[in-house]
């Protein structure tokens, strides 16, 4: 059975432009302009998609929220950061990633990165945080499909880096390299209506090995299904049981060669109370090198820009009057685990699911948001930064 989450309240969607391949523009707000619908686990205010391809059942949900905390009340923000990861994060009941992973890392006391000042000052450092999610009804924020693997699809690339920087999975019998069994009736971000020049992210997460063996399909500026596979400009494969990266060079769904799913903003961790996991951002201007765990760039010859796979963390003495529970829940998170950059686009755009719940807490993470600005942030030294395969 596939699943699908639902998103927030959001009166307003971006139009950055994020880079997913070489060379190739995003126009998405928070890395995406374009809203989706996301489904982990059972729907939560979205609506379930009719018709159910061959080999799979379609998406089932329910129409209200549930675990919408109480009224915001006013709070204090503990400088003491949460303990280090100890099991992973979970979607649809699947382990995203091993608590070993680059995104599971616990960076509270990781020492600060020697350009730290200089990458902060060329990324909008007066601009406050964007919370780029919100509900079925906007179609914002990224749609997360999750459940059985359907009829495997052949995958039709509408760039020249598609067929290079794609992952293989053959199709059944002679019918070519490229074959991913996402269900047909999967959401897709910014839904039916978006642009076709729009991100279009698809993230289909297969449960079937669940919980420690589940693997993630993701697809950029994926088309409307016609009954014949699917279009996309690339897609990416990642086996959440591993901490392998993409070869050295290689895009994805994301500039950066990065999965999106692990570092989005989800509903139901930020109503439970607990994110531990980093969190997926874009900033408007990048260099030409990357820190592992990304894999690609798409930037300039500019070495005082941030690299894509950047760890920034919101600075332990930083606080936020009146922030709500479900802001602090965030706030927390950004001071222990951190943001990864991720895509070019809109000055600090954090990126989240699409779910109707969020229209009950939106504003008010928003409203914290809006007192944490780019010079609340410090970069973190987690690794070198590279050329290689670019």
């Amino acid at each position: 059975m596939l699943f699908m989450l639902a998103p927030a309240l959001q009166t307003a969607c971006s139009a950055d432009d994020e880079v997913a391949g070489p060379g190739e523009g995003n126009t998405n707000g928070a890395g995406n302009s374009s809203g989706g619908g996301s489904g982990t686990g059972t729907a939560t205010g979205s609506a379930s998609p009719t018709g159910s391809p061959t080999g799979s059942t379609s998406p089932t949900g329910s129409t209200s929220p549930t675990g919408t905390p109480t009224s915001p009340t006013p709070t204090t923000n503990p400088t003491t950061p949460a303990p280090a990861t100890t099991v992973s994060p979970k979607v649809a009941g699947c382990d995203i990633y091993p608590p070993s992973n680059a995104w599971n890392k616990n960076i509270s006391t990781d020492a600060v990165h020697a350009q730290s000042a200089t990458f902060i000052a060329n990324m909008g450092p007066a601009t406050g945080l964007h919370a780029d999610w919100g509900t079925s009804a906007e179609q914002y924020g990224i749609p997360i499909n999750s459940g059985a693997p359907g009829t495997p699809q052949v995958l039709t690339w509408t760039t020249s880096w598609g067929p290079k920087e794609s992952d293989k999975l053959l199709c059944p019998g002679a019918g070519g390299n490229f074959c991913y069994p996402i269900p047909t009736t999967s959401l897709i971000e910014g839904g039916p209506s978006a642009a076709s020049g729009a991100d279009r992210h698809l993230l289909f997460l297969d449960t079937t090995g669940a919980p420690t063996n589940c693997t993630l399909y993701e697809l950029y500026k994926t088309q409307n299904y016609t009954g014949s596979g699917f279009t996309a400009a690339n897609g990416a494969i990642f086996h959440l049981n591993s901490n392998a990266l993409r070869p050295d060079g290689w895009t994805s769904g994301d500039a950066a060669g990065l999965p999106i799913l692990p570092g989005l903003v989800r509903y139901a961790e930020v109503t439970a109370g607990a994110v531990k996991h980093a969190l997926r951002f874009t900033v408007g201007s990048t260099q030409q090198g990357y820190i592992h765990p990304a894999t690609h760039a798409a930037g300039s010859a500019n070495a005082s820009l941030p690299p894509m796979g950047l760890r920034v963390r919101l600075k332990a003495g930083k606080t936020v009057a009146g922030a709500s529970p479900a802001a602090q829940t965030l706030i927390t998170a950004m001071k222990t685990y951190g943001l990864i950059l991720a895509d070019n686009g809109s000055n600090w755009y954090i990126t989240g699911d699409m779910n109707d719940g969020w229209s009950t807490i939106q504003s008010g993470i928003q409203s914290a948001f809006n007192q944490i600005h780019g010079s609340d942030f410090e970069a973190v030294n987690s690794g070198a930064i590279s050329t290689a395969g670019l």
